[in-house]
């Protein structure tokens, strides 16, 4: 498990096939846990032990990054990476100057939104304001945990949710 979270950051924007690969890795990892054969849905598993699913663990730690470079915390070559809206706007009196977003770069092409000055603010301008402004790095692991995973697990349920309604009302509609 430690392997999947070795520089994860990297995975960002990478194809669903590819970290899909990665999934199936994690969720082999949860079925050696419990015991189980390969047949068993592992989504329950991963909720008992609290594992973000790969993609929200690679949020997660562009999230971390980009905490650690608005606070100061991060080297200088990383911070330099990005700037704020602020920073960056020609007019200071717009309402984006008060918030805590980081400007996106244009790029030409979907392998440039993988490089970290696309990625990074990509991530950080999406979570909820409460959790930028966090003021310890403690607390907003926990509470950027909570969020990814409540987030991504609710999402899974919801669209079990309606699969589930699809499948009973579809005869419904063929005799409509």
């Amino acid at each position: 498990m430690s392997r999947l979270d070795c520089c994860n950051s990297l995975l960002s924007r990478l194809p669903a096939s590819t970290v899909n690969i990665l999934q199936r890795v994690q969720s082999a990892a949860a079925r050696l846990i419990y015991n189980l054969k390969s047949c068993k849905h592992v989504t329950v598993l991963l909720k008992q032990l609290h594992w973000l699913p790969v993609k929200e663990r690679v949020q997660y730690k562009l999230c971390m990054i980009m905490y650690s470079i608005h606070f100061g915390l991060a080297p200088l070559y990383i911070i330099e990476l990005v700037s704020t809206v602020a920073a960056h706007t020609s007019c200071p009196g717009l309402r984006s100057a008060d918030m805590i977003n980081y400007v996106q770069p244009w790029t030409r092409t979907k392998f440039g939104e993988r490089a970290f000055l696309y990625a990074g603010p990509a991530v950080w301008n999406l979570l909820p304001d409460d959790l930028r402004r966090t003021p310890t790095i403690n607390s907003l692991k926990r509470k950027l945990k909570t969020y990814l995973f409540h987030l991504c697990f609710y999402l899974i349920l919801f669209f079990i949710f309606l699969l589930r309604i699809d499948i009973c009302t579809a005869p419904m509609f063929l005799f409509l």
